[in-house]
């Protein structure tokens, strides 16, 4: 079979199982099925399937993936980021917009440590949305920064995203984590100047009501006490990366141990915590690792069909400078993610992307965190941004999707901002892990 004709059957199908509402996973594995019988020659290939399954999820380097994420439950389920957030809360007062910015602040805070995009989100708005709106914060300053803020997660490491695109597309995932800071730094910056300036123009969006007064010591001590030292799990994961202490597999171990530690410091850590902890980490993982198999497969059959090189080629004959195919990378993630998760979005896209960018000897670390990005964005953007829908559910029942999706709108907008300077300047990319040598 040419190789047009494949790539129609291939992903056309899927396109048909998805838009019939059969789960990701299980259209991946339909069309691998298929595939297999069609391309690998009927039985021995539906063996081979199998093998590809097992193996592919057999790879050591997709074992920080459920450590990053039992990280961030340990930390949630104990009530140890509930009073970081708190600890953040009474530090900053008198500014512009004070709550809207204690979320920035401490959703960031959150993010270099639970890598968990919707456990960020969900602490933020269980924690402080009641209060906002209590105080009168119109939703669009309340809800926007706090959903802008659980995307950071994704790029601040512990990321598990950037693991599992590191491991599958062959980036090195130490670089992956270490660049992602800056991006992420760059982000919150924005975020916060936003959100001062916004609140500056038009004081009604955040009443600057009478906190509680705390002053010297009284007011530093809950910071001191819940914020710095879980910030030594950052650094333990970080550092032991950048001095080549640990290896990712490593460096996510020790997290997990660190903040175990950090619980039973706190005298949160009790045997139910630990077991919703386990119990959440294993569904998110299987979740993962099933689609994982699925799609890795799905890949080696467009690869043996004969579809990947095709398509490969008919792209690199139009003569389109590297800029212009990177912009219609990042196109069709923006696309692809109005519609679909994060991770199908990469099971779809990499077998299609990874080989052409290393056609052209793009470099690999900056497309890595511009996929990020864009997968960040995707968290947010209409209509099934996942982040949206986990801001539904903690919100109160009077506020509707629409207010939802208007409050994330500027915030994307500032995401793309961060996406644009990263594709013009690929040094705010590569200058970090090139210092620390990754």
């Amino acid at each position: 079979m040419e190789w047009l004709p494949a790539l129609c059957l291939l992903l056309g199908t899927m396109v048909i199982f998805m838009g019939m509402g059969l789960p990701v996973a299980f259209s991946f594995l339909s069309v691998n099925v298929i595939g297999a019988a069609v391309f690998l020659g009927g039985a021995p290939g539906l063996s081979q399937l199998a093998r590809n399954c097992v193996a592919s999820l057999t790879s050591f380097t997709l074992v920080p993936i459920p450590l990053f994420i039992l990280l961030g439950e340990i930390l949630f389920h104990t009530g140890v980021a509930t009073r970081a957030i708190d600890a953040v809360e009474k530090l900053i007062s008198r500014v512009p917009g004070r709550l809207s910015i204690v979320s920035v602040v401490a959703g960031t805070i959150f993010a270099s440590l639970s890598g968990s995009t919707i456990a960020n989100t969900a602490v933020l708005g269980s924690v402080l949305l009641p209060n906002m709106l209590k105080q009168g914060y119109h939703p669009s300053i309340a809800m926007g920064p706090i959903m802008a803020t659980g995307g950071i997660a994704m790029l601040i490491p512990p990321s598990a995203l950037g693991v599992l695109l590191g491991s599958l597309s062959g980036i090195s995932i130490s670089g992956l984590l270490i660049a992602g800071i800056l991006p992420g730094m760059m982000m919150s910056a924005l975020f916060l100047g936003y959100i001062i300036i916004r609140c500056v123009l038009n004081p009604a969006l955040a009443p600057a009501l009478d906190s509680e007064r705390l002053r010297g010591w009284q007011r530093l001590r809950p910071f001191v006490v819940y914020v710095l030292p879980l910030m030594s799990i950052f650094a333990v994961i970080v550092g032991s990366i950048i001095l080549g202490w640990a290896t990712p597999t490593e460096s996510a171990a020790l997290g997990c141990v660190a903040s175990a530690l950090a619980a039973a410091g706190y005298r949160s850590l009790t045997l139910r915590s630990l077991k919703t902890s386990l119990t959440e980490t294993a569904k998110i993982s299987v979740m993962i690792l099933f689609i994982i198999a699925a799609s890795v497969t799905f890949s080696q059959i467009l690869t043996f069909s004969g579809a990947t090189n095709g398509l490969l080629r008919l792209i690199t004959g139009l003569g389109l400078a590297t800029p212009v195919l990177i912009a219609g990378m990042i196109l069709v993630l923006l696309f692809l993610g109005c519609f679909m998760d994060q991770v199908s979005m990469l099971m779809i896209t990499i077998p299609f992307f990874i080989p052409l960018a290393q056609s052209l000897n793009i470099p690999m670390l900056w497309l890595g965190v511009l996929m990020l990005i864009v997968m960040e964005v995707s968290f947010t953007t209409p209509p099934f941004g996942l982040i949206l829908y986990v801001m539904k559910g903690v919100a109160p029942r009077e506020i509707t999707m629409r207010q939802i999706y208007a409050a994330a709108a500027p915030f994307i907008g500032l995401e793309l901002v961060v996406l644009a300077a990263l594709f013009l300047f690929p040094q705010l990319v590569t200058w970090l892990p090139s210092v620390v040598g990754r």
